[in-house]
């Protein structure tokens, strides 16, 4: 009989590296599969054939109107909540950034919609309750379908919560704020204090005063281009409608035309 893929990625661990270091990982990995994995099962095509939107964290935010989206399936990701325009009614909310948990995490466990986080950051960080859904986020870089499974950040959040809208089923899915440019100066994935109010996000304080890891750009385009092969692979449909955006890899479309064509949840 074959091994489930859970399975070999736990054994895997072990044969390619050994004890030490791995033999942790596989437990830690075992004790998810035990424990949360389970859970994620109530997500699969829940919104089969539907639309959603994904919201990210860019400034383009401050320039729209987001009261519509009251009227669609929507998943914010990170410090969304700072968004205090008008209420969201979020669907979802996503959340696999270290720092983002850490410094967010009474603001998760307060949220009513579920909130999907990455384990290895929350365990111990944010208090298990019924609206954290926790997923293992250590795997090879690829799109994943299944999220009781590893699955893999992509550099971006945005990323897992394409992961999560494809296991769900959604078929066209719309990205807003997802502006994809950045004032940074260091590497890739570098941790520093972020000075002065910031530039990068919809809102001042996003990460003001705080630790925040720079974008990696090019590796987050790799993660889309993956994104988009797999959506139409399976026929469905990833557009871009963020306002000014520097992303090319979805088609784009204005927000407004978005809002028209999508299809408004029941």
């Amino acid at each position: 009989m074959a091994r489930p893929q859970g399975a070999l990625f736990g054994l895997n661990l072990l044969e390619k590296d050994g004890l030490g270091k791995k033999w942790g990982e596989a437990m830690d990995y075992l004790r998810w599969r035990r424990k949360f994995a389970k859970r994620l099962l109530q997500f699969k095509d829940k919104h089969r054939g539907e639309d959603c939107f994904i919201i990210g964290n860019g400034p383009s935010l401050k320039h729209m109107d987001l009261s519509p989206l009251r009227n669609y399936h929507s998943f914010g990701q990170n410090k969304i909540f700072l968004f205090d325009k008008v209420d969201l009614s979020l669907s979802y909310l996503v959340s696999v950034n270290q720092l983002v948990i850490e410094q967010s995490a009474r603001e998760f466990e307060a949220m009513k919609c579920p909130v999907f986080l990455s384990y290895t950051a929350a365990k111990g960080v944010v208090a298990e309750q019924p609206n954290i859904q926790l997923l293992h986020t250590l795997n090879l870089w690829s799109f994943y379908e299944d999220i009781c499974q590893p699955i893999c950040e992509g550099n971006t959040v945005t990323f897992v919560s394409l992961q999560l809208a494809y296991y769900m089923g959604f078929s066209r899915v719309f990205l807003i704020g997802v502006d994809h440019s950045f004032k940074q100066t260091g590497q890739s994935h570098e941790t520093q204090i972020y000075k002065g109010d910031d530039e990068n996000h919809f809102h001042p304080d996003y990460f003001k005063g705080q630790q925040w890891q720079l974008a990696d750009v090019y590796g987050s385009e790799v993660s889309y281009h993956l994104a988009n092969y797999f959506y139409q692979k399976g026929g469905r449909q990833i557009l871009d409608a963020t306002l000014g955006g520097k992303l090319e890899v979805f088609p784009k479309l204005p927000f407004e035309d978005a809002v028209k064509m999508a299809k408004r949840k029941s």
